[in-house]
């Protein structure tokens, strides 16, 4: 009788897995593709030499800050529009798009005045240590080359999450996708003419992965732009979207309300996750190099397995509509389910990652020692995959009920006070092999891990922020 009970608590029928995978496989596709094409420009960038790729991988790490932070200021809106979609108000959705674009473009300045600004002195942050792996000058020349160039792209980027995100909250998932591949393809194709030379081209080296980045940017933003004006009956809150860029003062307040942990949160997050990095580069530049080269590979593995950015977006839109919709015991059901069904395959993955770690890191141009510490790095990520996954799922779970600040306190509060000061004095008042270093932050996350089921378990983000909202 146990056993039949935990089945239909874990376990769904053929109907769920389809409705699931129509909702993770474009996203998965999309994010798993982008970030194959992303492994094949790290290899590119890679086969120049060690200072190319570190250079190229700081300013990557940096513009992940800024990533995150538009993720955060967009997933507050997000929510309401996932439950006012469910709700099937259209002006509702309306609202939360144009506020999406008033805070993408306030981000986006604030990011272009910091790195404009401070860009230099970010990048040296992260080159410390020994320069056995190469020359700490040159990584830091190829960086701010390369940091220049992909500023001129972030416009794109920002504006393409805004109609992206709606979307996929509106269940168009494919549109993203389609948007993506045609990205990839313009990205991939000019990364080998302009990083080598190639068709007389001039070889551009790292200036040429920027430039084929940025393109590629404003590739994807031209197509789903235009498939989302093109098609008002399949998007119809996109009709009249542009004839005020009003919102109302009251869903402001809200969405900011519910939005703002979200933000400060990933602002957080990413930093410290940033600070961490930094802490890792103490050890010297094949550290930087070999860091890089393990995140990337993983990052593959990671989003073809439908683990992380799949699973999490068919949370926020599949119980974020139930929630919307007032349906508290499918999104209850399918929630579990939906956890249960990612760790197992992040299990699959963990394997596959480990079984990939001696062989990928020999493709890069670099160092011996850059080599080994990639292939320990993929080791001990091998390990910890499902424990990521469950932390991941279980925060998209809260945030779909609009439980913003527990997030907040779950995810940043936890960085800063236990992660950033463990890394910290790790990497400075020990001499420990920085694979140690990453395994004991790993293994300190279990603490979350044990909050995060008992407030899923609790069932505290079962709510309708909508009709409260409307209340």
């Amino acid at each position: 009788m146990k056993m039949k009970t935990l089945r239909s608590t874990f376990i769904g029928d053929r109907a769920f897995y389809k409705r699931i995978l129509a909702v993770a496989v474009p996203i998965m596709v999309q994010t798993g593709i982008t970030n194959f094409v992303s492994l094949l420009d790290n290899i590119m960038v890679g086969r120049i030499g060690t200072e190319q790729m570190s250079g190229v991988a700081i300013v990557n790490q940096l513009l992940f800050v800024y990533y995150l932070c538009v993720f955060g200021g967009f997933a507050g809106a997000g929510i309401f529009t996932a439950q006012y979609y469910g709700a099937q108000d259209q002006a509702g959705v309306r609202h939360t798009f144009r506020y999406k674009l008033w805070m993408g473009a306030l981000l986006f300045l604030g990011a272009l005045g910091i790195f404009s600004g401070f860009g230099k002195q970010l990048i040296g942050l992260y080159l410390n240590g020994s320069s056995d792996g190469g020359d700490l000058e040159a990584a830091l020349g190829y960086a701010t080359q390369y940091l220049h160039i992909m500023l001129l792209g972030l416009p794109a980027f920002t504006v393409v999450q805004v109609y992206a995100n709606t979307l996929r909250e509106c269940g168009e998932t494919v549109v993203p996708m389609r948007a993506g591949l045609a990205a990839v393809a313009v990205n991939l194709t000019l990364n080998y003419l302009l990083i080598y030379g190639k068709l007389g081209l001039p070889a551009l080296g790292v200036r040429g992965a920027a430039i084929a980045t940025v393109v590629s940017r404003f590739t994807e933003m031209a197509v789903v732009v235009l498939w989302t004006h093109l098609h008002p009956g399949r998007c119809p809150y996109i009709r009249g979207v542009y004839r005020s860029a009003r919102v109302p003062l009251r869903l402001v307040k809200t969405f900011f309300l519910i939005g703002a942990p979200l933000l400060v949160n990933e602002a957080l997050w990413s930093a410290g996750f940033a600070m961490l990095t930094q802490c890792y580069s103490m050890r010297g530049l094949n550290v930087v190099a070999g860091q890089n080269i393990a995140s990337t590979v993983s990052n593959v593995f990671n989003v073809v397995g439908l683990v992380f950015f799949a699973m999490g977006d068919a949370i926020a839109i599949i119980i974020g509509q139930h929630l919307g919709a007032g349906r508290y015991k499918e999104a209850r059901e399918e929630d579990s389910k939906i956890i249960a069904f990612a760790i197992c395959v992040a299990t699959l993955v963990g394997l596959a990652i480990l079984g990939a770690a001696p062989f990928f890191p020999q493709i890069y141009n670099t160092t011996p020692e850059a080599r080994r510490i990639a292939t320990h790095f993929l080791i001990a990520q091998a390990a910890f995959t499902p424990q990521i996954c469950l932390l991941h799922t279980t925060y998209f779970t809260l945030r779909s009920g609009g439980k913003t600040i527990i997030t907040f306190l779950f995810d940043s509060v936890f960085m800063w006070l236990v992660s950033v000061p463990l890394a910290f004095i790790l990497s400075r008042f020990s001499s420990l092999y920085v694979i140690w270093i990453f395994v004991f932050l790993q293994m300190s996350e279990w603490i979350k891990c044990i909050i995060g089921v008992i407030l899923v378990k609790k069932g505290v983000w079962m709510n309708n922020i909508v009709k409260d909202t409307e209340t």
